[in-house]
């Protein structure tokens, strides 16, 4: 990454044409979406066998399903008939079985090939072999991920492993009950700029002091351009005067009982390669979800979580909405404000990080290994 003409302060990024050629969004959609973990849904939106969500990931519609035996489960939305989609809407539910719309072929929940016409007259056609294909399936921290991969990575290593680097264990995580939470708001972003765009910025925090004014109100040691993820286990304390992650610093909403003394008036971010980031604070989490679909345009699904009691109850969550809700518009205004100039002649070579953001090197690094790796 380090360019010898470059001051030692200094590191390059990817060049332009990693944020603008669809020929580079298209090796990523094979070699990073589809072959790493993707996470897809809040796991109990999908409550009941066969309740169901279709979702994109990488240049393939899966979908999502769950089964009469109460796992998840997951698979290519393919006809195995004639290749019609099974589903085209995006989340729904079915009594019994997936039937394709064009020819009848029909599927039950575990993906077996049930019914077809004249199918009692082909008894050579396997019920299990021209059934739906399998798509590999976990869920953690309450969400379903999946991987389309032959031979999927673990889990273990390629999600929880980053959680682990992050905050230098998995028990910090686990203190925030992530599974137990319940959905209070979601907001859907339709962000105009390139996936990495998005994850660079949310690595770094030397542009907080100029567009995150509520943030560094409430954490200030932001304004100084050092992010909570450049240092291992350490969370961004709240300013001496502020009660809560809120955006006026007032108090928030009930404290989740398993957060650590130590993680008290803390704030916590995690990226989860290719596209998840968790951000933790005392009474609530904020999930985002990020479903690329083209080069210079990526859907942002970010999820505010609270205790069951909180939401059931209809207490306010506003002003902790508000917060992280102005937050991301004023990072996504940022993106969308570079993305053009990636194309430009002046951005060819691409730009530079500066040492607080020289950890973004890192994620450079990670993508061009990707890039140049087999398909999984």
């Amino acid at each position: 990454m380090t360019s010898t003409s470059l001051p030692d302060s200094l590191i390059a990024t990817l060049p332009g044409s990693s944020y603008t050629d669809p020929a580079v969004f298209a090796q990523e959609q094979e070699r990073i979406f589809e072959t790493m973990w993707f996470c897809v849904a809040r796991a109990p939106e999908l409550a009941k066998p066969g309740a169901f969500r279709t979702v994109d990931v990488g240049r393939e519609s899966i979908l999502v399903t769950r089964s009469r035996d109460g796992s998840v489960r997951a698979y290519f939305n393919v006809c195995r008939h004639r290749g019609a989609r099974l589903r085209t809407e995006e989340s729904g539910e079915v009594k019994r079985a997936f039937q394709c719309p064009y020819h009848a072929w029909t599927y039950g929940l575990d993906g077996k090939l049930v019914a077809a016409p004249n199918l009692t007259k082909m008894p050579d056609v396997g019920r299990t072999e021209y059934g739906l294909a399998p798509v590999a399936t976990r869920e953690w921290l309450g969400y379903v991920w999946v991987c389309l991969a032959e031979n999927p990575p673990s889990f273990e290593e390629e999600v929880v492993g980053e959680v682990v680097g992050r905050l230098g264990d998995v028990e910090s995580i686990e203190h925030y009950d992530i599974a137990g939470l319940s959905v209070g708001k979601r907001i859907v972003y339709d962000v105009r700029a390139n996936w990495k765009l998005i994850i660079e910025n949310f690595m770094e925090c030397y542009h907080c002091a100029t567009i995150h004014p509520e943030l560094t109100e409430v954490l200030p040691e932001f304004a100084d351009g050092y992010a909570a993820q450049y240092y291992v286990g350490h969370g961004a304390e709240f300013g001496a005067d502020i009660q809560g992650f809120t955006v006026d610093g007032s108090e928030g909403l009930d404290r989740i009982p398993g957060v650590a003394e130590d993680q008290d008036r803390r704030y916590y971010a995690i990226t989860v390669k290719p596209q998840v980031f968790i951000n933790l604070v005392p009474d609530h989490v904020i999930f985002h979800r990020m479903y690329p679909v083209a080069v210079d345009r990526t859907i942002v699904e970010c999820d505010w979580l609270y205790l069951p009691h909180v939401v059931d109850s209809g207490k306010d969550v506003s002003r902790s909405v508000e917060l992280f809700d102005r937050v991301n518009r004023q990072d996504f205004e940022a993106c969308e404000r570079t993305q053009p100039a990636m194309g430009s002649r002046m951005y060819a070579k691409g730009g530079v990080l500066v040492p607080s953001e020289h950890h973004i090197g890192v994620f450079h690094d990670w993508v061009s290994e990707r890039l140049g790796a087999p398909q999984g």
